[in-house]
């Protein structure tokens, strides 16, 4: 064979082979990351956050058999869910997807807990994926209590089940029917034992729908297992299984808090802030005391305060607060004796953490999903 008459050309070709391989590579390597991107959650109460602003939470309660599930940026899916219980009783777990506070793990910039008299609309959306050869419900929560509460059972839970397979049935017994949010619903009322239960069964499966939480609200209202004094603490979705469930899943969720009297908190309505940070520091710790002043001309009923910690901070306790999770973007939610700032009044918080390289404070904070100023 003779040696080639262009030697240069030929060194042209296998650069550009490599570039191709190269090019290849970065298309697999980029496939790999956006996989990685879902998070796999297999712990019992493992939660994480979606969109930033709305949590995950794998919420296996009732069975010590083995649940996963995988979230992803518009939901999430169940993949793995072992075990099953008696169909007459309780469920085994309640994986789902929320907005608001749920045992002091509240989401980012949430506007929740918010007083029922000042939400003016609560639009919502969700999609569900069902499976067959299981026994489950999908069920949309919505969580009413007398205080802004940010821990433990609220008062009254209404279920909306979009869907349920298998010989399952509500909490209590069925008291009727009603037309709500223009679908017909089977409705049952009762108690779990913790609190009241309100439910709205759908008499065939939907597997998605836009609709108005304040809807469903208002029933229970109406029905005297709410008062508009209380507090829209949380909404969530997602299934109840008692046998099987892997493959559920839910493929988007949405939620808006909006409120119509000037209050702070919904879209629209900004909420008057200022933060003042101060912090406390010795190698590797810190205590940091955060004061939030309402600026604004109306009253602060529940109040949620975003911030992200700079990278290798961690907090390891807390006080006068709620504060979740522990490192990234964190959430500090008030508790019952300080859930109200009134115009021109502050509250104040603290929490110890640990810290590594060099220290700095937070970049900004948003109290209700409004940007405050500091200083």
């Amino acid at each position: 064979m003779r040696p080639s008459k262009h030697p240069a050309r030929r060194a042209f070709g296998l650069f550009s082979a490599l570039l191709t391989v190269l090019a290849a590579l970065a298309a697999l390597l980029g496939t790999a990351s956006a996989a990685q991107a879902d998070t796999a959650i297999c712990e019992p109460f493992g939660t994480t956050t979606i969109q930033g602003r709305y949590i995950v939470q794998n919420n296996r309660w009732g069975i010590s058999e083995p649940q996963c599930i995988t979230a992803t940026d518009s939901g999430f899916r169940i993949d793995r869910a072992d075990g099953s219980v008696p169909t007459n009783g309780a469920p085994k777990s309640y994986p789902s997807v929320f907005n608001g506070c749920h045992y002091t793990n509240c989401s980012p910039g949430t506007s929740l807990p918010a007083r029922l008299s000042t939400v003016s609309s609560a639009p919502t959306s969700i999609s569900y994926s069902y499976v067959s050869g299981g026994v489950y419900d999908a069920a949309y929560d919505i969580w009413l209590d007398p205080e802004p509460r940010t821990d433990g059972v609220n008062r009254t839970e209404i279920m909306v089940w979009f869907n349920k397979v298998g010989p399952v049935q509500p909490v209590g017994s069925q008291t009727g029917t009603a037309t709500v949010a223009g679908r017909q619903w089977q409705v049952w009322s009762g108690n779990n034992g913790s609190n009241d239960v309100l439910s709205f069964v759908a008499p065939s499966a939907i597997s998605s729908w836009s609709f108005d939480v304040m809807d469903f609200v208002q029933q229970a209202v109406s029905r005297g297992l709410a008062e508009d004094d209380w507090y829209l603490t949380s909404v969530q979705a997602g299934f109840e299984p008692w046998e099987n469930g892997a493959g559920l899943a839910v493929t988007s969720f949405s939620s808006t808090i909006e409120t119509g009297d000037g209050g702070p908190g919904g879209p629209g309505e900004p909420a008057g802030c200022k933060v003042a940070y101060a912090t406390n520091v010795w190698p590797g710790g810190f205590t940091a005391d955060v004061t939030v002043t309402n600026t604004g001309s109306s009253p602060v009923d529940g109040w949620q305060l975003a911030f992200t910690l700079p990278a290798g901070q961690r907090i390891t306790s807390a006080w006068n607060a709620g504060v979740s999770p522990s490192s990234g973007a964190v959430t500090a939610s008030s508790v019952t004796h300080n859930a109200r700032i009134a115009p021109g009044s502050s509250v104040s918080f603290g929490f110890q953490g640990t810290y590594g390289g060099s220290f700095a404070a937070p970049a900004g904070f948003s109290l209700n999903g409004s940007a405050c100023t500091t200083g």
